[in-house]
């Protein structure tokens, strides 16, 4: 054992005690958050233009703050990215983290002295939780891949901005400099294709020990150093055997990893966010993610079949049932509340509080009344997947409302790694798995308002061609599961 995996086993366990603290006293802490969080900015122009001097409770929050997502924010967000001061947090923020919006063009999220620091302390204690639980620390003298953004940061009125990934390579610790790869010059490569081949010659002889990223990037690595290896990434790296990841869910990838790495490796589950670092995996026995209660982040869920009524309820931490999807609404010390980050979360556990990410409010598909999320998609092309030999790489669902013959359906787009021997068999065994997860949608079908879903096959490399046909090729950006529109759909069925 070496002296630095010794020192981390010691610090993950004194890390695993402070977390105990605040996960053991939930409610407790996300009060003594959120009176933070009011008391801080009640002179800011956000604080006097909703009267926090009077806000003492939770309820008197929810009353004088509406739910805002970024595009009603904007108003606010503007006057920061001018340069003005005390607008939303106090003071100016230290980076923008630089997004693609929707109707808004590029969002600029502000990241605050106060929030930076949590951004980088919850991807290390992700992996000293790790640690602490399964002993395992001797990994911490191989070397790590973050596949992220480049580094290189813009000006905007005296704020620097960036991609989020790029942002946090400043903060790396100096004990991790040495073991971290690709260098500096490789990581600042725009070209997403360049910089995969140039990170594959850069770690090819080298001792990898961690791989971290979206698992869709990760895959397009693996697959280029099974191409020059010849051979699998797990007997290129014989000492690889932890995998970190976020974004995406990594089920409906892991067999095709399994097939790339040549067995199976540890994987720890993030829940990063321009935003906010909202949560992390943190057993390795246990499922979901350890919502983070103490990281200057005051958390609100809405049920996600209310959240476009008039007045939906918004609920505490405090009152959070297991199993039922919420969006997301947070207020942080960064600036941003009752912020809608677009994101659905289900509670897998309540002692302490973990969750998992079950899609994306505006990535839905209810063309016909039957609230697919996410989750289920994913699921259901899990369990078809288990059943048989079949291996995906990537996948996105929409629906056809106005087919040319018969009733309307879903329509997948699947790139298959190998095809399922029989095609029709697979699409059954799909639809079956949506229509137990989804009494909507079995309903819809029963009552032949649908029909069984239509699989259609997208060429090798077809949602990567799509990404850069786009300018949204590597980084962070990631394909959405679902539309509840045909604009992905027609451009993948020109491809």
């Amino acid at each position: 054992m070496s002296i630095k995996s010794a020192a981390a086993r010691i610090f993950a366990k004194k890390i695993y005690k402070k977390t105990q603290a605040w996960a053991t006293n939930p409610v407790a802490t996300q009060q003594k958050v959120f009176l933070s969080l009011i008391r801080q900015a009640k002179k800011t122009k956000f604080g006097t233009d909703h009267h926090f001097d009077q806000i003492k409770t939770t309820a008197d929050f929810a009353k004088k703050v509406p739910i805002r997502d970024y595009e009603a924010l904007k108003l606010y967000v503007d006057r920061v990215v001018e340069g003005q001061e005390n607008v939303l947090w106090k003071g100016k923020p230290l980076y923008f983290a630089k997004t693609s919006g929707t109707t808004s063009g590029a969002k600029y999220i502000p990241l605050t002295k106060e929030s930076m620091p949590f951004h980088i302390e919850a991807a290390r204690n992700a992996i000293l939780h790790y640690i602490h639980e399964t002993g395992k620390a001797d990994f911490v003298d191989g070397k790590m891949i973050f596949l992220q953004g480049s580094p290189v940061l813009e000006e905007k009125n005296g704020i620097k901005l960036g991609r989020l990934s790029g942002i946090v390579a400043h903060f790396v610790p100096q004990y991790l400099q040495k073991n971290r790869m690709p260098s500096w010059e490789t990581n600042c490569i725009e070209d997403w294709e360049t910089k995969v081949d140039t990170i594959v010659n850069e770690t090819f002889d080298k001792d990898m020990t961690v791989i971290s990223g979206i698992p869709s990037w990760v895959q397009m690595y693996f697959e280029r150093l099974y191409e020059k290896g010849g051979k699998p990434v797990g007997d290129l790296f014989k000492n690889f055997n932890l995998f970190i990841y976020g974004g995406v869910n990594y089920e409906p990838y892991r067999a095709k990893f399994e097939n790339l790495i040549g067995r199976k490796v540890d994987s720890i589950e993030l829940f990063p966010a321009s935003e906010g670092f909202f949560a992390y995996q943190d057993s390795q026995k246990e499922k979901g993610m350890l919502l983070l209660l103490n990281s200057g982040i005051f958390y609100e869920f809405i049920k996600s079949d209310e959240f476009f009524t008039e007045n939906p309820k918004r609920h505490t931490i405090a009152e959070v049932e297991l199993g039922v999807n919420y969006v997301l609404i947070i207020s942080t010390n960064a600036g941003l509340w009752a912020y809608n980050i677009g994101d659905t979360v289900q509670f897998t556990s309540l002692k302490p509080y973990r969750v998992i990410v079950s899609g994306r409010i505006k990535h839905y598909i209810s063309a016909f009344g039957e609230h697919v999320i996410g989750k289920e998609v994913e699921s259901a092309l899990q369990e078809a997947m288990a059943a048989t030999h079949v291996r995906v790489n990537e996948f996105t669902v929409a629906p056809q409302i106005t087919p040319a013959n018969g009733l309307p359906y879903h329509e997948w787009f699947i790139e298959f790694e190998n095809e399922p021997e029989n095609i029709a068999a697979f699409t059954t065994a799909i639809d079956r798995a949506m229509r137990k997860q989804n009494a909507y949608y079995d309903d819809l079908i029963t009552g032949k308002v649908l029909r069984e879903l239509v699989i259609t096959k997208i060429t090798k490399n077809g949602f990567q061609d799509y990404m850069k046909s786009i300018g949204k090729l590597g980084g962070q950006n990631k394909i959405p599961r679902l539309s509840n529109d045909r604009k992905i759909a027609e451009v993948l069925k020109t491809e």
